[in-house]
């Protein structure tokens, strides 16, 4: 058939079968990641290498030029080869390692998003792991409990996964019966579990407290942050720590206090800024409907994070706002950062508006050329 005689149904076949191709080539290369995996662990080689990152990138948007493609568009879909890699590696060192064969997990609340994403991630490991929720196992091969007070509190791991709102409570339950093993939550504030938390150390149990910085749809935890909170029980502190070894999350320890007043700007400051931003767009008033019709760079990237913020849980939000001991302090810090912005433009306060500017082009160079110097 020539040219010519090509059909829009002709072409659409050769896409499709151009697609099927590529998916067999995606699925090829996932098959040899495994098995760069299995060498990596053989060889002692860390899963993730920035600079051979780099090197491949570089080869990529250079061929692609060649080839008369999009540089940007092939290091997009290397990237999410790359990252599709690092996960399949990242699994598989999980696995591999099988810390957890002959050892006990206790997950309370392990129906949640989070608690689900605890039992895939320690059964992986080789734990036995044990569900205590009146909702049941997400995952049938689980054992499953509706009240952790039924069992026997005899496990290496006891793991909170719980509402912030009923979370100290049973940690203070906790400690009286003095459960073995270690004991940890996942709470995001830890200023309502202080009570439980210092009740489990002051009754001599191993305690510690962890803060996953990421949701329970998270595959690859490269570029993550765990926070470790220090309670004064270094084999509790130790001993969870190394759950997460065989990964590639960026482990941080910190103070009980340090952690809610960082938490405060991280988690309190960006939530209360999307809602702002939000809010500020719902009332007002006759520009709401023609504002969904438009659409600039930076007003589709805040569009998209505040989405994101608003699709959450309202409940979870409110608690990370209300219930942090330091959560007034960057509530504060936003307000007066507002009113300057607000001050400098009604005033015409040219030199103050360009230095609050160039001290946020500062800030951002400098954290920047931290996270650069850290990959």
């Amino acid at each position: 058939m020539s040219s010519d005689d090509t059909t829009l149904e002709d072409l659409r076949r050769r896409l499709n079968d151009i697609d099927r191709r590529l998916l067999a080539i995606v699925a090829e290369r996932k098959s040899v990641s495994g098995e760069v995996a299995r060498v990596k662990r053989a060889t002692g080689t860390p899963t993730r290498d920035y600079e051979r990152e780099r090197e491949v990138i570089l080869g990529v948007r250079t061929a692609a030029a060649e080839l008369g493609v999009s540089p940007g568009l092939a290091e997009d879909l290397l990237r999410l080869l790359i990252r599709s890699s690092l996960t399949t590696q990242e699994r598989a060192s999980v696995a591999a390692r099988g810390a957890g064969t002959g050892r006990r997990v206790l997950v309370i609340g392990g129906a949640g998003l989070m608690g689900r994403w605890f039992v895939e991630f320690l059964s992986s490991q080789g734990f036995a792991v044990e569900v205590a929720d009146p909702a049941g196992a997400a995952d049938a091969g689980v054992a499953c409990v509706n009240d952790w007070r039924k069992t026997d509190l005899q496990h290496d791991f006891i793991m909170l996964a719980t509402p912030l709102g009923v979370t100290d409570a049973i940690l203070r339950d906790l400690a009286l019966r003095r459960p073995p093993g270690v004991v940890f939550d996942i709470g995001s504030l830890k200023s309502p579990l202080r009570a439980g938390l210092l009740a489990l150390r002051s009754h001599g149990c191993k305690v510690t407290s962890v803060h996953p910085m990421f949701g329970p749809d998270t595959e690859l935890l490269s570029g993550r942050h765990v926070i470790f909170v220090d309670l004064g029980s270094a084999p509790a502190l130790e001993a969870v720590k190394e759950l997460f070894a065989p990964t590639m999350a960026e482990q941080v320890v910190m103070s009980l206090d340090d952690h809610d007043r960082l938490i405060a700007y991280v988690l309190g400051l960006s939530h209360a800024l999307n809602i702002a931003f939000f809010t500020a767009l719902a009332e007002s008033g006759e520009a709401a409907p023609r504002l969904a019709r438009l659409s600039s760079t930076t007003f589709d990237a805040q569009l998209e994070v505040a989405a994101r913020v608003a699709r959450d849980n309202p409940e979870l939000y409110y608690e990370i706002q209300s219930l942090n001991d330091y959560g007034a302090e960057s509530l504060e810090a936003l307000s007066k950062a507002v009113e300057r912005i607000r001050t400098a433009v009604l005033s015409q306060d040219h030199a103050t508006f360009v230095a609050l500017m160039r001290r946020g082009q500062d800030y951002l160079q400098d954290r920047k050329t931290l996270t650069e110097r850290r990959a």
